[in-house]
């Protein structure tokens, strides 16, 4: 039997053993905190020992994509996914938003991802980052595009009858087959927009015969100057459009000349947008060239659910059909792996709300590896490289695959005119001039959506059969870099993705696309080939009781008309006498109607 002491000095012992692990598992607990800082960001706020940007992120996000997917109506589409993140931010940043209220530290709340936008010391910092529903605390730093290369003054004043990259991709055929933009919203983001340049003025959604309203139109997400640059112009501490601008601006002219590739119309000899009859909206997210990870993604959230110009009564119905993005967000400028993923949800979750995103895969060519900033690098954005006259990829434009964040993603995913591109820029002089970068072969392809969706305007809000279509009618283009895997022979590859972008071939699969349980292709009726080019078959086995056939041209004008004799089973057409377009047949008998879409190439 134990002696009393032996008891006691066990007891001390057990005492002292369960203190020290009480001990530790503090200090454990204490640290782990820690492990959810960004440690640059962490370094930053203890040396300064002052209150730093700070972007906090929670772990429970709103799981919207799946379901959107189900949902067919644009606009209803975007009314789910704003409802399901908008209430999600709101059931869930209470205890956050309380603790910095009672810090007196600014804050942003975001539902386009739920997180909070502040400015913490590294005391605030810890405290937020010890919240359990906390997830990651990041960096908001300033971070520079890639500017293009613009040429000299007496090159860019040449000025064709259609821009060289519209002719390309034969925008003007898109247009005879009646598709021109018309009932369609670009968006972009960029340096803002001259809304009242000659090109683009009568393409600003917010114009009403000489009246404009900027409501729903137009957002600056640029409330504070970055003081530590300029752009190279002399302009450092200085902003011509000022903050939180409530009318279009541009502070460079970079926005300008992107939204002219998109919609620009100068009179009827220039032609410089691809989509010449769609509207734009707008929202500036960089100053004078510098712009965050959190005013790009105040851009996308402003994008599915516009607002008035105070920055109230959210409207998902509003947002764009495609946006434009001509702007990186490098690692070596400050980006983190950390934030690359917010960024990523934010363009997801657009995206799901039935918005395609067009971004620029980058001018850090001719490398490969080298498309390497989000949203480029993302699964889900619709990356684009730059093609010449020549119609070969340029040096500038960048290549992948994806290395960043391990993936060995395919990128880019097509390919547009990016060489010496004539559009509107912000000088009261010049008024147009020649830029060269995949920030002018991005918004070709935006262009190129408004297109799709005029001629089709149910694939609105469909991004993935948009995508999809893009790539199918694509010109095939192959790499002689062989870029990690790639051979000279692979498409799609890594410089061109599945190829340059063809509009009049994109517009035809739009229209020709049966995928959306449209009537007119129920019928058991066919038309091939389809598109055509001179001879058209019409496929009436399943339709013996058929008399008669008519085709109808996109004004609904009658083109073409023959009877059908009893017995026939396979109609064959010729159409020498019919111009490149879309066209409608009507197979008629007993009573009963069988309608297709045909398109001539």
């Amino acid at each position: 039997m134990k002696s009393l002491q032996t008891i006691i000095a066990l007891l001390l012992v057990a005492v002292m053993l369960m203190s020290w692990q009480q001990q530790n598992k503090t200090a454990t607990t204490s640290d782990n905190w820690k492990d959810k800082v960004n440690a640059e960001l962490l370094a930053q706020a203890q040396n300064t020992q002052q209150a730093v940007d700070v972007f906090v992120m929670l772990h429970d996000q709103a799981a919207v994509i799946d379901a959107a997917k189900k949902i067919r109506i644009k606009e209803a589409k975007a009314e789910y996914v704003y409802k399901q993140l908008q209430a999600k931010a709101a059931n869930t940043q209470q205890q956050v938003l309380r603790l910095l209220t009672e810090a007196q530290a600014p804050t942003q709340s975001f539902w386009i991802v739920n997180g909070v936008l502040t400015k913490a010391d590294a005391t605030l910092i810890e405290q937020i980052a010890q919240l359990e529903e906390v997830k990651s605390l990041m960096p908001d730093p300033w971070v520079e595009m890639e500017r293009p290369f613009r040429e000299t003054a007496g090159s860019a004043k040449k000025m064709d009858e259609i821009e060289w990259g519209l002719d390309m991709i034969d925008a003007e055929l898109a247009w005879e087959m009646g598709a021109r933009g018309q009932g369609v919203v670009v968006g972009g983001q960029d340096t803002g927009y001259n809304f009242e340049h000659e090109a683009i003025e009568d393409k600003y959604k917010g114009k009403n015969g000489s009246n404009f309203d900027h409501n729903y139109n137009w957002h600056d997400a640029i409330h504070e100057l970055n003081e530590l640059h300029d752009d190279g112009e002399g302009n450092l501490g200085t902003n011509p459009c000022g903050l939180n601008s409530t009318v279009p601006c541009d502070d460079g002219s970079h926005g300008t000349h992107t939204m002219g590739t998109m919609v620009g119309v100068v009179n009827d000899t220039l032609k410089i947008g691809v989509a010449p009859d769609a509207k734009w909206i707008g929202c500036r997210n960089m100053d004078r060239g510098w712009g965050k990870p959190s005013t790009y993604i105040e851009c996308i959230e402003w994008f599915l659910a516009p607002t008035d110009i105070n920055n109230q009564n959210p409207d998902p119905t509003k947002a764009p059909h495609v946006i434009n993005n001509s702007w990186g967000c490098p690692e070596e400028e400050g980006c983190f792996p950390s934030n690359f993923e917010v960024m990523e949800l934010a363009i997801n979750n657009l995206r799901a709300a039935g918005t395609v995103v067009v971004v620029s895969a980058g001018n850090s060519g001719s490398d490969c590896f080298t498309v390497s900033s989000p949203p480029a690098i993302f699964e889900n954005s619709f990356a684009v490289g730059a093609t010449s006259a020549l119609d070969n990829i340029v040096r500038f434009s960048s290549r992948g695959p994806v290395t960043v964040d391990g993936s060995f993603r395919m990128k880019p995913d097509v390919a547009a005119p990016g060489a010496s591109i004539l559009s509107a820029i912000n000088d009261p002089e010049i008024r147009f001039a020649r830029y060269s970068g995949t920030s002018m072969a991005g918004p070709h392809v935006a262009g190129l959506v408004a297109l799709m969706i005029s001629a089709r305007p149910d694939l609105a809000g469909e991004v993935d059969i948009i995508e999809e279509l893009i790539i199918k009618a694509a010109t095939a283009k192959y790499s002689v870099d062989s870029c990690y895997t790639d051979l000279t022979n692979t498409l799609p590859n890594n410089t061109y993705g599945h190829g340059r972008v063809d509009a009049r071939g994109a517009v035809a699969q739009a229209v020709i696309y049966a995928g959306l349980d449209d009537p007119e292709t129920l019928t058991g009726v066919s038309a091939y080939p389809n598109p055509c080019d001179n001879y058209l078959f019409i496929d009436i086995r399943t339709f013996p009781e058929a008399q008669n056939l008519q085709i109808f041209d996109i004004k609904g004008q009658l083109v073409f008309e023959q009877d059908i004799n009893n017995g026939q089973a396979i109609l064959s057409l010729s159409l020498n006498t019919l111009s490149q377009g879309v066209y409608f047949y009507h197979v008629k008998g007993e009573g009963q109607v069988a309608r297709g879409k045909v398109v001539k190439m």
